[in-house]
Formats: structure tokens, sequence, C-alpha cells
């Protein structure tokens, strides 16, 4: 049997990646023509203005698609951020089924691979889900469309969508546009790639541990988490189907951050809770984003650290840069130290594998790739008790490191008593925080580092798997959180200093560290993350706004990857 499943599993895999590369090799000559002047322009123009060139019949929907989907196809060859390819089919939607009046009309929109179309797999990166095209768009496919966006692409990801890179047999390996030894991020990883160099203006991911956040900071562009029931989920598939522990929330993610405010504010005008029963019927409030546009002096706490890793000397510095910039915009800006992120993550990773890793693991075929973080949460969870009780006592009391100790201790299966006592704790910490904002801090937003390192070699989230507490904290408090890219990797100003010493951090640490070398890392995307409250969608994307102007003022705004 083992061997029949993974013949079965190769052939599967083949056939996918068969059909891909047909699809482009037999696109029309249109597609294959180098960029004109004119198609030039409009990769260079904001959502908004093509929506108008649309509406006035300047610009055909067809011609903006073709364009993109040019840059696509170079963005795949460089970083294989593809899965499936709709170009044919985005065509007849652009005649036929698109409104052409609605305010993304002719926008292109790339869609991570768990999205639903009509008449495709929705693979998940996993071979038994292939070959299975589903009837009918989901919930968020048929709201793209009815306010005139084209879906034009689905893009790649990590089995199990539990970790900061994006490679499976199915489709293959995902790359940094800026440099192919490193991840993209992950789970959405290929959304990142592809919207870094340039191949789409606007996508969507999923997010249940930083997963739009982690791929903006490793590729360069920018991303929101939307907190639970302020963007649809129906009609999108996960490695862990019932897990709404903390649950995972699809979010938009874009090139530029007007495009993701444009885009994230007409999905909302929508009025999505009339396509999806777990969306809130909460209108977009312009007023809040004006208030937060005008406020003449913001209040802006700074998490320098979560207590378990500091941040790397680049993400230090990028953290600072914005730190300085709006305080020489004569905003108020202070450290916080705010309740225990680690017990947040102890809390958070307890839950989120409450079910002993056993639903994501159920997908894989005999011999198919698992990504290798994923792997390493399988492998401690089903390590013989007292062998795990064993290793727990020596990492706590021989190595002293009570980081680690505390993640392994009670990390095994949890019976229904367990899972409901970890909900309490999880409820009562987000009490916790909520007073600490409201009559401590009294914040308008916190700035902190997205994720300890830039991003990781492949293969790296062996060690790092772990070490994903700066986004990690904001799904289980379900705030709103946005990521946008402030610099680069500097190979002189970001190395470690002379006394540093991996060997004498917590397991935790060590792992992130590991991969952490500023030469080898020379030119890769840093970002910084700006976080609300919960449904505080307009304040995020209005203060990260300010945020990129006052950097424009003092230090200079990100470069973004340019088109060739």
């Amino acid at each position: 049997m083992g061997l029949l499943e993974y013949r079965q599993h190769r052939r599967d895999c083949q056939r996918k990646q068969a059909e891909r590369a047909s699809k482009i090799a037999s696109l029309p000559l249109t597609y294959q023509y180098p960029l004109s002047s004119q198609e030039r322009s409009i990769l260079s123009r904001p959502v908004q203005d093509l929506v108008q060139d649309v509406h006035k019949q300047i610009t055909s929907p067809v011609d903006i698609l073709r364009t993109y989907a040019k840059v696509a196809v170079e963005a795949h060859k460089k970083t294989n951020c593809v899965t499936e390819i709709l170009f044919p089919e985005a065509e007849e939607w652009a005649e036929k089924e698109i409104n052409l009046k609605g305010p993304l009309a002719g926008i292109p929109v790339s869609l991570k691979d768990s999205i639903q179309v009509k008449g495709f797999d929705i693979s998940v990166g996993y071979s038994r889900n292939t070959g299975k095209p589903y009837d009918d768009d989901g919930a968020i496919v048929r709201i793209l469309k009815d306010a005139g966006a084209v879906p034009f692409v689905k893009t790649n990801l990590p089995t199990t969508l539990l970790s900061f890179e994006s490679t499976n047999d199915v489709w293959g390996r995902c790359t940094n546009p800026h440099n192919d030894k490193y991840s993209p991020g992950g789970s959405t990883g290929g959304e990142s790639a592809l919207l870094a160099f340039g191949g789409s203006r606007i996508g969507i991911g999923s997010d249940v541990a930083g997963s739009v956040r982690v791929p903006a900071h490793f590729s360069g562009c920018y991303s929101i988490r939307c907190s639970t029931g302020r963007w649809p989920k129906v009609g999108m598939n996960t490695s862990m189907p019932g897990q709404e522990a903390i649950p995972s929330v699809f979010s938009p993610m874009a090139r530029t951050l007007n495009d993701l405010t444009y885009f994230t504010r007409s999905i909302v005008g929508m009025k999505p809770w009339n396509y999806d029963y777990t969306v809130h019927p909460l209108e977009w409030r312009e007023s809040v984003e004006t208030e937060y546009r005008e406020k003449k002096t913001l209040r802006v706490g700074v998490l320098r650290t979560d207590g378990v890793v500091d941040p790397a000397p680049a993400c230090a510095r990028a953290l600072d840069q914005v730190a300085s910039a709006l305080a020489a915009e004569g905003h108020e800006v202070f450290d916080v130290n705010p309740p225990s992120p680690y017990e947040a993550l102890v809390i958070a990773s307890q839950l989120l594998n409450s079910d002993g890793c056993q639903t994501f693991m159920s997908n894989g075929r005999t011999g198919e790739w698992n990504d290798p973080g994923a792997a390493q949460l399988n492998f401690y969870m089903w390590l013989p008790k007292p062998v795990k009780y064993l290793y727990y006592l020596w990492v706590k009391y021989v190595k002293g490191d009570s980081i680690w100790a505390g993640l392994l201790k009670d990390w095994h299966p949890k019976s229904a008593y367990e899972y409901w006592q970890l909900a309490g704790k999880r409820e009562a910490f987000k009490a916790k925080f909520y007073t600490w904002w409201s009559e401590e801090a009294k914040m308008d937003f916190m700035i902190t580092p997205p994720n300890a390192t830039p991003a990781v070699p492949h293969g790296g989230m062996h060690d790092a798997v772990s070490s994903c507490g700066y986004t990690f904290l904001f799904n289980l408090l379900d705030y709103s959180s946005g990521i946008l890219p402030v610099t680069h990797v500097d190979p002189f100003v970001d190395q470690l200093p002379a006394s540093f010493a991996l060997n004498k951090l917590n397991g935790v640490a060590k792992g992130a560290y590991k991969h952490y070398d500023a030469t080898k890392m020379a030119g890769l995307p840093v970002g910084v993350q700006v976080v609300g409250r919960r449904l505080e969608e307009e304040k995020v994307l209005a203060v990260m706004e300010r945020v990129e102007d006052a950097l424009d003022k003092h230090g200079g705004r990100y470069k973004l990857l340019e088109v060739d």
C-alpha cells in the first residue's frame, strides 16, 4: 500500500506541474511579447487610477490582465511562486462575469492556492487534493467578481500552512525574489514573492501565526492581518479544518500601501456579510480612518523585544528607524512592556496543536514532503512521555533554559478538559492585555518587529519553528496588525556584535539566530509591524500611512523591486 500510494503521489505531482508548464507554454503570443510602453504605464499606476480608466473605458480589463500576467510569468520563472494559471479563464470572466462598474473594475487579483475558484483544485500543497476541481467559486471570489476584480493566478504555499517557508511536492519550492537561497515567507509565500516582484498589485492570503505578515516582511511588500469576522473565510481550505482555538483569518496583501488600503476598503464596502455568514455586518468607518490620518499627536508604543528572542540587528534597526521618524514628527514615542508575550506563545502554540498535530499530518501520503518545522512539532509531540520529561528536566535544570523547557513541558495531545483549561487561559490573557493597553499604555498603536530575523534560508524552519512570537501574539489576541517594509539588510551595519554567543541563548532564540548572517542576507527586506486592537483595520491602515509619511521625511521610503 505504501509503495503504491507513493507512486500515485509522484504521478499526481508530475501531472500538476506538467499542467502548469503546458498552460504557460501555450499562452497566446499577446502574453509573450516584451512589455510595451503602455503596459509599463499600467504597471506603475495605483489601483484606483486603473479602476477609473476602466470605468471611463480608457483601458480594457483584458489589457491590464495581460500586462500583469506577463510579469507574473517572469516572477514565476525566477521564484516558482505560481500554482494554478487562470489567465485564459480570467479573460472570459473579464468579458462575461465581472462587474465593470465595481470599485475594483478590471483589477487582476492573485490568490493563495487555498482559495476556492471554480474549475480548479485546492491542493494546499498535498497531492491527494489534486484532480478535484471545484464546481463553484468561493465567497471571496464571488465578491471579487461582483466588485469588478479579475482573479488571475493562484500562488504557492507550504504543506501544513504552519511555516514561514513555502515548499511542497506538488508545486515545488518558492524562493525569495531578492535572493533565491532564502524563503519568501509562509504560509502565503507565493503571494509575497509575486507581489514583491511586481507580478500582481493585490492578493489574498491567510494568517494563523503570521502567515500574511511574515511573508510581507521577508519579501518586501505590504499586508494587514484583519481581525476575525472582518474578512470572508468561507470557500477557503486549510490543513487543519475545525481548528478554531486560534482562528486562521484570510486577509489582503499588496505591492503598495495605497493599494492595500484601497483594496481593503473596497472589499468591506461590498458588504461581505451578504456573501459569508462568518463576516460581521460592520461597515467601513471612514470617520476612524480620517481621525487617525489627521490626529496631530499620536501615542506610539514600541515593543523592543518579546522577551523570548531579541530582534536581530537588522530588525532592531528598522524598528528604531520607524520610532525615530515618528518622534521627529512630534509624536509621543515610548517603549512598552506588555503582559508576557512568552505566556501568549505557550498558550497559543498549545491551543493550535491541541489535537497532537494529527490533523495536518493526516493530509500527507507515503513519502510526501513535510515542512521541516512542522515535522519538528510532530516529533516532540509524540516523544514517549518519560523521554520527554527527562529531556524537559535536562533543558530546565541542567541547561538552565526555562524558555524552551516551558514550551516542551506540556507539549502533548490535549483532552477536552485540558483544551478548555487552555481556552480559559487564553481569555484571561486577552483580558489582561486589554486592560494593560487601556489603563497603562494608553497607546493609539504599537510598533514591533514582525519577526526576530529577516528571511530564513530554505530548511531554516527546522530550527526556527518556535520563533514566531512577534506575530503569533496578535493571533491569540485577534488584533488588527499590518506590515510595511522599511529597509534592507546592510552587510556592514547589521552584523552581530563581537560579544554575541549563540550557545548562551535559549532554545528558541538559538534556532532563530542560527541562520542570521548579515553578509549572506545582504539586500533582504526588513519590515515593521503596526498593531491596533481588535477590528481596528481602519486605524491600522491610517497610521501605517502616517508611518510611511514620517519615513519619507526622515530616512527614506522603502524602495520596491523594479519590474524589468
